[in-house]
């Protein structure tokens, strides 16, 4: 069994469903502690997070990724159990094998390969256990904790999963920005055969959602596909056929790139909605703004290991969701992303080629051993 593969296994076999670590990072902070690593644990809030360094001076080149990981969900769904690792038709199976312990096993035995060379500058890791939950107390507050010390990071690789159709086709070289709206129209709850003394809000909310769905939002830019709106709950009524709801209620998400503002899409959505008869403010809770790294070392070192380990020129994508990648980015950092094939993140049977793990440690080791020399 591969260095990678056993540790990977422990990983797996480890409940980190977020916020908790489950004893995930004292086994890496070990392994790279025997490896000459300084390790320092942060604790946030019931947070926990790592951060191991090895060498001095700049540059820096960070791996980064999470511990944690979404609940395993409806047990009946799965095919052995999520936490017990399981291999199969040439696959490990179980919750996180991708999202993101195997990346996770690969930076770590990675790092320790990169230890036992003499290489410049310094190597670091970076872990939480909260980039599945809020994103407030991970690697956020890290990022905040070492830019008051005076650390100065120059590249970042996360490992989230970022290959689509085969191992190595696509990296991530920004985000789309998300943020999450509710929005409450509010009328007067009646009876059915009585209208007249009623104000229906789902009526009320009908013509503004409506109008929502059908805003064109632009056809998005070279780096981003267009902002997309999604209504994501509704909620309405009291669940009995001749009450006339008093109250309803929308949840939506929106997806922009640079094209668009957070400021000017609230504006855009308050203004269709006083259009309507709305006069509700909106609730907004903005998750991640939208960001792009150009070329340069980084992307060059990253795409060169993939390259030489398998053969193949990566695309680069900003689609998908948030990751802690947009962290990096508010700190000026450049950041690009690399893990192995998305397909089957958060489902039942997650699921990694096991022939995937040797490759994405050297794709690791070569990527950061590329980025140190060309800094």
């Amino acid at each position: 069994m591969s260095a990678v593969l056993e540790l990977l296994r422990d990983l797996i076999s480890r409940q980190s469903v977020t916020p908790n670590d489950a004893g995930c990072q004292a086994v890496v902070g070990a392994r790279l502690s025997a490896a000459g690593f300084q390790v320092e644990h942060l604790h946030f809030e019931g947070v926990d997070n790592l951060w191991a360094t090895h060498g001095a001076g700049a540059p820096l080149i960070c791996l980064a990724g999470h511990t944690d990981v979404v609940p395993a969900g409806p047990i009946g769904a799965w095919t052995s159990e999520p936490f017990s690792p399981t291999e199969r038709g040439g696959e490990l199976v179980g919750r996180g094998a991708v999202d993101m312990k195997g990346s996770v096993a690969a930076m770590t035995v990675a790092l320790e390969q990169l230890a036992a060379e003499s290489h410049p500058g310094t190597i670091a890791l970076l872990l939480t256990s909260d980039e599945e939950g809020p994103g407030i107390d991970g690697t956020r507050r890290v990022l905040d904790t070492l830019a008051e010390r005076g650390v100065s990071i120059d590249d970042a690789i996360v490992g989230e999963p970022t290959s689509e159709q085969v191992f190595g086709d696509a990296i991530k070289a920004g985000r789309r920005g998300s943020m999450n709206g509710r929005l409450v129209v509010r009328g007067v709850q009646g009876h059915t055969a009585y209208p007249q003394l009623a104000d229906n809000a789902a009526h009320r909310l009908a013509p503004v959602l409506g109008a929502l769905v059908a805003a064109d939002w632009g056809k998005g830019t070279a780096d981003f596909p267009p902002t997309t709106f999604q209504v994501s709950n509704l909620v309405c009524g009291t669940g009995a056929s001749n009450v006339i709801p008093g109250e309803a209620e929308v949840r939506f998400n929106v997806r922009f790139g640079t094209d668009w503002t957070a400021e000017r899409i609230q504006d855009r959505i308050a203004r269709i909605a006083q259009e309507n008869g709305v006069e509700e403010p909106v609730e907004w809770n903005v998750s991640a703004l939208p960001f792009v790294t150009r070329p340069g070392s980084l992307l060059a070192a990253l795409v060169g290991a993939i390259e030489s380990v398998t053969g193949i020129k990566p695309i680069s994508s900003t689609g998908g969701g948030t990751s802690d990648a947009r962290f990096f980015a508010a700190h000026k950092i450049p950041v690009a992303e690399f893990g192995p094939i998305n397909a089957t993140i958060h489902a039942a049977n997650e699921r990694i080629e096991i022939d995937c793990l040797d490759p994405l440690t050297e794709i690791y080791r070569l990527a950061v051993r590329n980025a140190l020399r060309d800094r």
